[in-house]
């Protein structure tokens, strides 16, 4: 398969619409509200790949957080620094971290629909900056390592989200994904919102908590065994006899619609977010291209 790599020619503009579509649809929320503000403050981290190529989870992500009892915004974002940091370039993800640290300063919290993205915040962030050299950026990012949160996490864990009048009619397989798992052990907790979903049977696939070989700049340095991992993957959703795939990570979900389409399954892959918040109108992750081929 070819492999996504880091240079998308989206404009600026364009990735900023994306930013003012979440702001405006929440914002139209919050003004149906009529009780005192006081709900926590949540800074959605949109991340690259949503932005770029599934805004819609974005939207799914900022009512799936509302419905937690949360005020949701959308500061101004650049990327976490992730490719930077696993390239070992130091300068360039200290640069972005620093971003992302003064724009979501005043958030009672930091939300990603990632655990990618989430996980470098959180794990990462402290240690690109010396406790002894530069004290006061190491503490303001540990202070907001502390704050952030994988999105299913965050519901589940934090905020003990209940899911009411959601469906979706249809057998589903869960990919964990590397970096939510391993790293902020997010497992039950998807699992835990989707048995709220009727209409939904969950069947659990062989090896579901194996690599889909994504792993970031890792499918492109590694092609060939990059391309194996989703394959084997692919043939084990298949056999869990679903018909759609649920993962948290996009970067995955990329990687795993591809290769369905390329070795002709007839499985659809999805944001988990899409289907918890009743948003699954929209073709599934790959759809449009291959209706357009």
């Amino acid at each position: 398969m070819s492999a996504p790599g880091w240079g998308w020619a989206w404009s600026r503009a364009e990735r900023l619409r994306s930013y003012t579509r979440i702001r405006r649809v929440t914002l139209v929320a919050m003004s149906q509200l009529h009780e005192p503000q006081t709900r926590p403050r949540v800074g959605l981290f949109v991340t690259c790949l949503v932005d770029m190529f599934r805004p819609d989870i974005g939207f799914a992500a900022s009512k799936l957080i509302e419905q937690a009892g949360c005020e949701v915004v959308v500061p101004e974002q650049t990327c976490c620094g992730q490719p930077a940091y696993n390239s070992g370039d130091r300068g360039d993800a200290k640069a972005l971290a620093e971003q992302v640290i003064a724009n979501f300063a005043d958030c009672d919290y930091v939300v990603a629909p990632s655990g990618s993205c989430a996980g470098t915040i959180s794990e990462h962030y402290p240690r690109l900056f010396s406790a002894t050299e530069e004290p006061e950026a190491h503490a303001r990012a540990t202070a907001l390592a502390a704050r952030t949160w994988e999105l299913l996490a965050f519901l589940v864990d934090e905020r003990a989200l209940g899911l009411e009048g959601v469906r979706f009619d249809g057998t589903v397989t869960y990919h964990d994904a590397c970096a939510g798992l391993r790293e902020l052990h997010v497992r039950e907790q998807p699992r835990r919102l989707l048995r709220q979903v009727a209409g939904l049977t969950l069947s659990e696939s062989e090896g579901c908590e194996e690599c889909c070989g994504f792993g970031g700049t890792f499918c492109v340095k590694y092609p060939e065994i990059s391309t194996r991992m989703v394959s084997d993957k692919c043939r084990r959703f298949a056999a869990s006899g679903a018909d759609t795939v649920l993962a948290g990570d996009l970067g995955c979900l990329l990687n795993i619609a591809g290769r369905l389409s390329r070795e002709g399954h007839e499985l659809k892959a999805r944001h988990v977010a899409e289907v918890l918040a009743g948003m699954t109108d929209a073709p599934a992750i790959g759809e449009g291209d291959r209706a357009k081929g």
